[in-house]
C-alpha cells in the first residue's frame, strides 16, 4: 500500500530541490517520501539530515546489530516504511540478507545467535509503552558489547522510534526500497508482544 500522505506531498522545487532529488536518486535510487514532508519545515529537515548524516558516522557497534535493532523496533511501531527502507540498507551495506529479513519474525527464526536475539528483544523493550528495559538486559549486552557500544545501541534504538513514529503518523508506507533485494522480508508470524528473550 503506497504512503497515505496526512499533509500534502511537497514538490521539491528549487537549486535546493533540485540537489536533494538528485542526490536521493543516485543514494536510493528515488526520493524518500519522508522527503516530501519535511520539505513543508526546511530548518527541521536540514536538522534531521545533518543529525542522519552524523549518526551514520557512529562505529562502535557491529552494522549487523544496528540494522536488527533498527528493523526490530520499527516493527513494534508498524513502520512499513522503515522496514522497507531498512531492508534497502541492509541489502546496500552488504549485510546478509537472509538473516535481516528475518528480523520481523525473530523470536519464531532459528537464524539469530543469542547475542542477536538479546539486541532485538532490547530493541522492543525500548521501544514498547512504557519502556520494559530491565536492568538485566543492559548489564548481559553491557558484558558482551562494552560500554561504548552499549550507548550506540541504545541511542540507535532511541533515533528508530523517532524516525518509525514520525513516518507513521505522516501515514508514509513502504516504497518499494527492499524490491531490490534478492529475498523478501519474512511477514512477521505475530503481533509484536512485551520484548523477552
Amino acid at each position: 500500500m503506497p504512503s497515505q500522505f496526512r499533509i500534502p506531498k511537497a514538490h521539491l522545487d528549487g537549486a535546493y530541490g533540485a540537489v536533494m532529488t538528485r542526490l536521493a536518486q543516485r543514494m536510493w535510487g528515488q526520493v524518500p517520501d519522508n522527503a516530501h514532508v519535511l520539505w513543508h519545515n526546511k530548518p527541521v529537515l536540514r536538522s534531521v539530515f545533518a543529525f542522519e548524516q552524523r549518526v551514520g558516522r557512529w562505529k562502535a557497534l557491529d552494522p549487523h546489530l544496528k540494522a536488527y535493532a533498527e528493523m526490530a523496533s520499527a516493527g513494534v511501531i508498524g513502520c512499513s516504511w522503515c522496514l522497507d527502507f531498512g531492508y534497502f540498507l541492509a541489502h546496500t551495506k552488504g549485510l546478509d540478507e537472509a538473516k535481516v529479513r528475518e528480523v520481523p519474525r525473530w523470536r519464531e527464526s532459528e537464524v539469530f545467535t543469542d547475542l542477536e536475539r538479546e539486541v532485538m528483544a532490547y530493541a522492543e523493550a525500548m521501544t514498547v509503552t512504557p519502556p520494559a528495559v530491565t536492568d538485566e538486559m543492559v548489564a548481559s549486552l553491557d558484558r558482551q558489547l562494552g560500554h561504548a557500544a552499549v550507548v550506540e545501541l541504545t541511542m540507535m534504538i532511541a533515533v528508530e522510534n523517532e524516525r518509525s513514529r514520525f513516518n507513521a503518523a505522516m501515514g508514509l508506507a513502504s516504497q518499494g526500497f527492499s524490491d531490490v533485494c534478492e529475498l523478501p522480508l519474512a511477514a512477521p508470524a505475530g503481533a509484536a508482544g512485551a520484548a523477552t528473550t
